[in-house]
């Protein structure tokens, strides 16, 4: 409540402010330095003025009111739901907008329509001793007195709307993301910022000199306005040029940055030109160099970080199984040379290679005396080796940063399923198995089937890939034991290997 009587107090002062310096300072200095008024005259504008005034204060309350409803629910009524915070979290950013459109719309038609009408009236009626043109030329400095007010109003509603907008967002869920939106440009701010200053002003100083000559008995209108116009389209078209050489020169680094911020939040990291910025950009572009340093700087030390403890857990592993000791490493080489042969991408293979790296950790969760037996496993036992996949999983739900590990929880959990869908711990068939799944399947397998054994030696290996290809389709992908099996037979991965 408290904070909804200091918004409208705030709001109040800005438009005594906007008000005087525009209608007062602007409008009175044409009325009262250009205009000969007598006495009689001056009571009856004096009367038009206070009932236009009062017509409109109706209308420019109403459209006020009706502005603050979406603010009044949070800061005066109270209400904390989600729907009523965000849409009072973009009124206060909008407001400076319904400000502009309020003083242009129901502000201006308020006080001239009663204006406009009286004046007619009375100029008609003969009680009113003015040239009837000076209706126009009040009319048009009317329209201007009302742009440069919500000219004044807007950049004092954004002053005022900040500690608003703030609170309201501290009011707000903490996981909450709401949608930024750009309610004006700055491209657009600068033109009507420049032309509002520029060129307005001049229209006024122009009437007030046409009123002033009319005054003097000059009567002739075309030739001044002729000369005016002139004066005018020169004056647009500097004002015009000046923004928008202004603006691009301000939006140009902007952006810039905008893309460079975007780029940094995908891992991309392009050090910027600072070089060409001789003006405050020059040190924000070198403090965005300093921070995109340190960012590349912890996401190399974050990377060896989690790959080392990748390598722990492997290495924890097999301190715990010798007899598999190395099991980890082969599967990871035996599952790149598939990626290789599948043309997986870069960032792809660093992946599947991790993924291969811990697809056995969960067997940490499985007791010694079935992790070491060296007979066959009872139903019993075996069912803890079924469990390792999601064993595995659930622990590298732990590891941070979790979108990191997020990357290799799919493969981890699925390189014991079958292509025929007879596999553990879900079932999965087909090209239900996720993919890095089945590409570990048949490495852990082949590795499986040529790796020594306390009770069996391991096979050769052209047996064991004769088992794998008569295990398409059924037991494992038929595209990866082909791509397996292709790079296998290579000469070179042969020399490797052996």
């Amino acid at each position: 409540m408290e904070t909804y009587k200091k918004l409208l107090n705030s709001l109040f002062y800005n438009y005594i402010i906007g008000s005087f310096l525009a209608v007062f300072g602007v409008g009175g200095a044409f009325m009262y330095t250009s205009l000969k008024i007598s006495s009689d005259d001056m009571k009856i504008l004096g009367f038009i003025m206070i009932l236009s005034f009062i017509c409109m204060v109706c209308a420019e309350g109403a459209f006020f009111y009706k502005d603050l409803n979406p603010l009044r629910k949070v800061l005066k009524d109270g209400k904390r739901d989600v729907n009523s915070l965000v849409e009072a979290y973009h009124r206060s950013k909008s407001f400076p907008l319904f400000s502009v459109r309020r003083i242009l719309i129901p502000h201006l038609l308020g006080m001239s329509v009663p204006a406009i009408i009286c004046s007619i009236y009375y100029i008609s009626s003969g009680k009113l001793e003015l040239p009837s043109v000076y209706i126009v030329y009040a009319t048009v400095a009317a329209m201007i007195v009302a742009i440069l007010h919500a000219f004044i109003e807007f950049f004092l509603a954004i002053r005022t709307m900040k500690g608003i907008t703030i609170y309201i967002k501290s009011l707000m869920p903490k996981n909450l993301v709401i949608e930024e939106k750009v309610f004006i440009s700055i491209h657009r701010k600068f033109l009507l910022t420049v032309v509002s200053i520029s060129v307005l002003p001049l229209v006024i100083i122009l009437l007030s000199t046409r009123v002033k000559l009319i005054d003097n008995g000059n009567l002739s209108e075309l030739p001044y306005w002729n000369w005016a116009i002139v004066i005018l389209f020169i004056s647009l078209v500097y004002s015009v040029l000046s923004a928008r050489f202004l603006s691009r020169d301000i939006i140009t680094p902007i952006y810039q940055l905008k893309n460079l911020m975007k780029k940094v939040g995908t891992s991309q990291f392009t050090q910027p030109n600072s070089a060409v910025y001789t003006d405050e950009f020059a040190e924000l572009f070198k403090g965005f160099h300093k921070m995109n340093d340190s960012i590349i700087q912890r996401e190399r030390v974050n990377k060896e970080l989690l790959d080392s403890f990748m390598m722990v857990l492997s290495a924890t592993l097999d301190a715990r199984d010798p007899y598999t000791a190395g099991h980890s490493t082969r599967v990871a080489g035996y599952s790149k040379l598939i990626g290789e042969n599948l043309k997986l991408s870069k960032e792809d293979m660093e992946l599947l290679y991790k993924t291969a790296i811990l697809h056995d950790i969960g067997k940490i969760g499985v007791p010694d005396n079935v992790l070491l037996k060296e007979g066959k496993l009872t139903e019993e036992e075996f069912a803890y080796i079924k469990a390792h996949p999601v064993i595995g999983e659930n622990i590298l739900k732990q590891v941070q940063p979790q979108e990191e590990m997020a990357r290799i929880l799919e493969g981890v959990r699925s390189h014991h399923e079958r292509y025929d869908g007879k596999g553990y711990p879900d079932g999965l068939k087909g090209e239900g198995i996720p993919y890095f799944g089945r590409i570990l399947a048949v490495a852990d397998a082949f590795d499986a089937m040529t790796s020594d054994r306390p009770y069996r030696k391991g096979m050769p290996f052209s047996k064991a890939l004769s088992i794998l290809h008569e295990g398409k389709e059924t037991q494992w992908d038929g595209k990866m034991v082909e791509a397996f099996i292709g790079k296998m037979t290579e000469e070179k991965v042969e020399k490797e290997i052996s």
